[in-house]
């Protein structure tokens, strides 16, 4: 599909009308993750550990509730720069139109399925567009990182733990 002028240009102001918004939302600095957010990630990791979380819904929710914890605590450590940045994109992701037009999941990240987001997450993973690809990355990155830094997952993946000091 071939983007005329004019609605090459009204793409671009609705962009960054977006992203004005999203850094307006979003100040800069260490915060805590609104419950919007919560449930965007709570979403995404639901759909990124899918295969690893248990089918138990209470035991899912639970530990995909521990999983957005660590994310929360992993952003913190961020520099601020990052943080903006990542709060941008959550606030992006957040906002019903433009989580439609760049995501293309029309419900409520609570009511998503994890179909309807892994597709998402596919489409931007082998996106023709770099800044698509790198949000993928830092979604998918902080989610396993968040989730792998807890002692109880290492067991699946046979890791055995940091080494033991020779002290």
């Amino acid at each position: 599909m071939i983007l005329s002028r004019r609605q090459f240009i009204q793409t671009g102001l609705a962009g960054s009308l977006l992203l004005s918004l999203a850094g307006w939302l979003n100040a800069a600095g260490a915060r805590r993750l609104s419950a919007a957010e919560r449930e965007m990630l709570a979403a995404l990791c639901n759909a990124l550990l899918d295969g690893a979380l248990p089918k138990d819904a209470q035991q899912r929710r639970q530990l995909v509730a521990l999983t957005v914890d660590g994310i929360a605590t992993a952003v913190a450590g961020l520099s601020l720069a990052s943080q903006k940045e990542l709060g941008e994109l959550f606030g992006l992701l957040v906002l019903a139109p433009a989580r439609l037009l760049l995501a293309g999941v029309g419900k409520p990240w609570r009511e998503a399925s994890v179909a309807e987001v892994s597709e998402f997450l596919q489409d931007w993973r082998s996106s023709r567009l770099g800044l698509l690809q790198s949000a993928y990355g830092a979604l998918h990155d902080l989610t396993f990182g968040a989730w792998y830094a807890r002692a109880d997952t290492w067991e699946a993946i046979a890791y055995p733990g940091p080494p033991r000091g020779y002290f």
